[in-house]
């Protein structure tokens, strides 16, 4: 399996941290992969992806490389370079890094990804401005436009993971954060199920990066000392940033306090509920002071943090303006 070793350090100084880039990547799976994994990737797919194979079946070297880059179990390590964890780069400023990737670098990438010597199509010294290109494409047409809805539903994953972090430490942060990862005590993070030799990381950056589309890829820079998770958003907060508002709650409520409740399926703080409505705090606050003495809404603490959480009459009200039961039971 692969696995890290993690020492005490590193873990104390491990982040989460937002990556535009890591966002387009895994925008840019989705649309090579054509296939939806849930109903809201399904209306992004239909909205993008006829743009998106046009654009690839105009330029052949384009259309080769990526599911080359891509690779079936490995990424091109030039194609995913490693975020920095300082500060809130912009989308430009992280794609740089794929464009200074030298020619000889790109070839050995994909080699790797590809398992095998290159194609004679992508024997070719452009290898990185080509690539950069499709990923600034797909940042610019499929990707910004949607940006503070995704930017919301990543900060929403961030605070949830870094509440369990308070609740539970690093092993239930990180057990089950993607596919085939897990905790296994005494220092080791399994990352997946292949079969690599296991890396000592101490003394070196760690971060965890979430992104909303279901992917996810781990990739280093040994001379930076730094290491990322690339990790799907759990699907709970995912879905909640695609909640839909029934027409007749947002008319007897309004529609942003109407959004609050329709959140309030699962319990969250108001942080959470902040950072997936779009709303200031003083507003979520309001909205949640009302639901609260309206008996639609109830709250506990949970550690440091209150969680705020449909009522049952809040349950069968939601449920009646969608037109159906919630759909949801408590237990």
């Amino acid at each position: 399996m692969g696995m890290w070793q993690i020492n005490t350090d590193t873990l104390a100084g491990s982040r989460f941290v937002v990556s535009p880039l890591a966002e387009t990547i895994s925008a840019l799976n989705a649309l090579e992969r054509g296939r939806a994994d849930h109903p809201g990737e399904r209306a992004w797919l239909d909205a993008h992806l006829p743009a998106y194979r046009a654009r690839q079946a105009a330029d052949p070297v384009a259309a080769r490389l990526v599911p080359a880059a891509l690779g079936s179990s490995w990424n091109a390590d030039f194609i995913t370079p490693t975020p920095t964890g300082e500060g809130t780069p912009s989308f430009e400023e992280e794609l740089a890094p794929v464009r200074a990737t030298t020619p000889a670098r790109a070839r050995a990438d994909l080699e790797v990804s590809l398992g095998g010597p290159l194609p004679a199509l992508l024997d070719r010294d452009d290898l990185a401005q080509r690539a950069a290109d499709v990923l600034h494409w797909v940042w610019d047409r499929t990707v910004l436009p949607d940006w503070p809805r995704r930017r919301r539903i990543i900060e929403a994953d961030i605070v949830a993971r870094t509440g369990q972090l308070s609740q539970g430490g690093w092993a239930a942060a990180l057990s089950r954060l993607r596919p085939g990862m897990r905790w296994l005590g005494g220092s080791r993070l399994q990352i997946n199920a292949h079969d690599y030799p296991p890396k000592q990381l101490s003394g070196v950056r760690l971060l965890f990066v979430p992104v909303t589309q279901r992917t996810g890829w781990v990739s280093w820079d040994d001379e930076a000392q730094r290491y990322a998770v690339v990790y799907p958003c759990s699907g709970t907060l995912a879905d909640a940033g695609r909640a839909r508002v029934p027409d007749s709650l947002a008319r007897l409520l309004g529609p942003a306090r109407a959004a609050v409740l329709v959140l309030l399926a699962d319990p969250k703080s108001t942080t959470q509920l902040v950072a997936l409505t779009g709303q200031a705090l003083g507003s979520v606050g309001r909205h949640l002071k009302v639901l609260l003495d309206a008996g639609l809404a109830d709250r506990r603490r949970a550690g440091r943090s209150v969680l705020y959480f449909r009522t049952e009459v809040g349950d069968v009200l939601v449920g009646a303006a969608a037109g159906g039961p919630s759909g949801r039971g408590r237990d």
